[in-house]
């Protein structure tokens, strides 16, 4: 059966508020790839085809994921993050919205960075909403159009995108699914006669285990 798995990368530099501080792995998103990586050692899921964005964050999970005989995974960069920092700073510099400090804060922010993003109230993004939305969407169509299983690691925005495009979601909800993303998590859809189906959304069964319940993160 051929199907599309979306990881998001581990956890990254959280102390960061901006674009190049962000992208690399902490010793903890190193750690959450390595176990999912075990884990799918472990169940013998063979994916013939593996893609990855081409920031350092998911180039840093792929290898630590590893999955020894597979081949290299692609670079493809529909499946980079929206630039979350730089556009936050936007809207904080024109609009006077601070940007967030901790996950309650991004909660309340979130859905408003986007409506103002997606509305073309903040002048000079590094990319639409609607580019963003394109991309990603090209991106699942073309890899659902292929042959054989597809494992992507790739961010938080893109898996919640894809959640947008599939179900319908409005800015609210997509804006919730983001944020429900964690890291290293697993979120599945099959193609069907054309189309894209959501089967399986943020699981981790690398991390159930209670001694690895610390290892469960969102930002």
């Amino acid at each position: 059966m051929s199907y599309i798995t979306l990881v998001r990368h581990g956890q990254a530099n959280t102390e960061a508020r901006d674009e190049d501080s962000y992208d690399r792995l902490s010793d903890l998103g190193t750690q959450q790839a390595q176990w999912l990586g075990q884990h799918l050692a472990r169940t013998g899921e063979v994916f013939p085809r593996l893609y990855s964005g081409t920031l350092q964050r998911h180039r840093e999970t792929a290898a630590a994921i590893g999955l020894d005989g597979h081949a290299e995974p692609q670079m493809d960069a529909r499946f980079n993050e929206m630039e979350f920092f730089t556009l936050a700073t936007l809207y904080r510099d024109q609009h006077g919205v601070p940007i967030p400090e901790d996950r309650e804060d991004f909660t309340d922010h979130l859905p408003r960075l986007f409506a103002a993003w997606q509305a073309g109230e903040i002048d000079n993004p590094p990319e639409s909403f609607q580019a963003f939305e394109a991309r990603v969407r090209d991106g699942m169509e073309e890899i659902g159009a292929g042959d054989g299983r597809a494992l992507v690691v790739t961010s938080g925005g893109v898996i919640g995108m894809a959640m947008r495009i599939t179900l319908g979601l409005d800015l609210m909800g997509y804006a919730r699914a983001c944020l429900a993303v964690e890291n290293t998590s697993l979120s599945r859809w099959l193609p069907l006669r054309g189309s894209l189906a959501l089967t399986q959304f943020n699981a981790l069964p690398h991390l159930e285990h209670p001694e690895r319940q610390f290892a469960r993160t969102h930002l």
